[in-house]
């Protein structure tokens, strides 16, 4: 038998390449040589703390769970303290706390100190100040549970009532029009407009500083926000952009939130239109020269995605700009949150995908927009952006 790697004549060089590595990766004798071997051993031990950090990456994600809701992280914002004070906090056992702080040491949470006390590591301080991630850390106990099974998750093909689904049931029932008649501004519905806008408004911080840093708001007459939920990026828009008319677009139930929030708000209020529909069945106010989707599209498959980019076109003056602000698929940095992450939270949500900007791009066209680009965020995993021109 020939030794020889056995590579499809016609296969490009990367596939070549790629299935050459592969088989180099895959085999015993390689493995042995090149740990041992002093100039290949430090990427060997790289590649096998990535390797363990994929196969136990979700117990890491427990002891941040753990710590977030067992308000360590807010105990140990608060300056150093020792394990008995810290097993009080969390409803611990002394053993049980120090188990959990040693393990939020190791991933960066935690970080201790001499005599036996305890503070915040640089990812939990990081944490800490960014309350819309600790929002979706606990949120997250939905996720964990859809995904349990993952595989039944992927089988049941989007048909099946998961976690996820059930909780923004509200959301999409409403956006799609599957809601009752007379419902939607049925008050039976504001407590679950109310779940998901905190949800939304507390994650909502992180979002609108990348836009607002890599946008010139300003420079337009006009801004509608679709999809606004209680108006935290309104708000951030017209504190950054004080000449700048506002006005938000989403269901009647959330606008009364929105209401809520933004009613008392002098710098706000008196530039502020409220408007109430659907985004996918209502048309749009016009008379804004910029029309913003903040983590909107992505929460939608294809057909309704480009039902509302057509309504927005139809909405936007000649000249008029969109702004599409959102989590992208294939961002620098962000592979693994665009295509891991967000590809099956959405599945396991029942609607929408993460798409790359090339994506976007093609269905701005098909909905009638004359030209595109993106726009540099500085955190692209966290937002990436792109502006379309009618």
């Amino acid at each position: 038998m020939s030794n020889r790697l056995d590579l499809p004549q016609r296969a490009g060089l990367k596939e070549r390449w790629v299935l050459w590595r592969n088989r180099l990766l895959t085999n015993p004798r390689f493995q042995s040589w090149s740990a041992a071997f002093p100039l290949t051993r430090p990427i060997v031990r790289s590649r096998a703390r990535r390797a363990f950090d994929l196969v136990a990456g979700f117990a890491y994600a427990q002891v941040l769970a753990a710590c977030v809701e067992g308000g360590l992280l807010d105990l140990l914002a608060e300056g150093p303290c020792d394990t008995v004070r810290a097993a009080n906090r969390a409803g611990l056992g002394v053993d049980a706390a120090e188990r959990l702080l040693r393990a939020a040491a190791s991933l960066g949470i935690a970080e201790s100190l001499p005599g036996g006390r305890w503070t915040l590591g640089m990812d939990g301080a990081a944490l800490q100040c960014n309350p819309g991630a600790r929002a979706m850390i606990r949120h997250h106990a939905l996720l964990y549970a859809d995904l349990a099974d993952p595989l039944a998750l992927l089988r049941a093909d989007r048909k099946e009532p998961t976690a996820l689904s059930d909780f923004w049931t509200y959301a999409r029932a409403s956006a799609t029009g599957n809601v009752p008649p007379g419902r939607q501004g049925d008050a039976d519905n504001a407590p679950a407009a109310a779940t998901y806008s905190a949800l939304m408004a507390a994650s909502q911080a992180m979002v609108s500083e990348q836009l607002i840093a890599a946008y010139k708001f300003g420079k337009h007459k006009a801004m509608m926000d679709v999809g606004g939920g209680t108006g935290a990026f309104v708000r951030a828009v017209g504190t950054a952009a004080p000449d700048l008319r506002l006005g938000l677009f989403d269901l009647p139930d959330v606008v009364t939130g929105a209401e809520t929030s933004l009613g008392r708000d002098a710098l706000i209020a008196p530039r502020l239109a409220l408007h109430k529909g659907s985004f996918l069945h209502d048309p749009l106010p016009t008379g804004f020269d910029l029309i913003t989707l903040v983590r909107i599209l992505h929460d939608h498959d294809d057909e309704p995605a480009l039902r509302l980019l057509r309504a927005v076109r139809a909405a936007l003056p000649p000249g008029g700009t969109l702004l599409i602000g959102e989590p992208m698929a294939g961002a620098a940095g962000g592979g693994a949150m665009g295509d891991a992450y967000f590809g099956l939270y959405l599945w396991a949500m029942g609607s929408g995908r993460p798409r790359r900007p090339a994506e976007l791009g093609a269905m701005l066209h098909s909905a009638g927009f004359s030209s595109w680009r993106e726009v540099s965020t500085h955190l692209p995993l966290v937002c990436g952006a792109i502006v379309a021109r009618v």
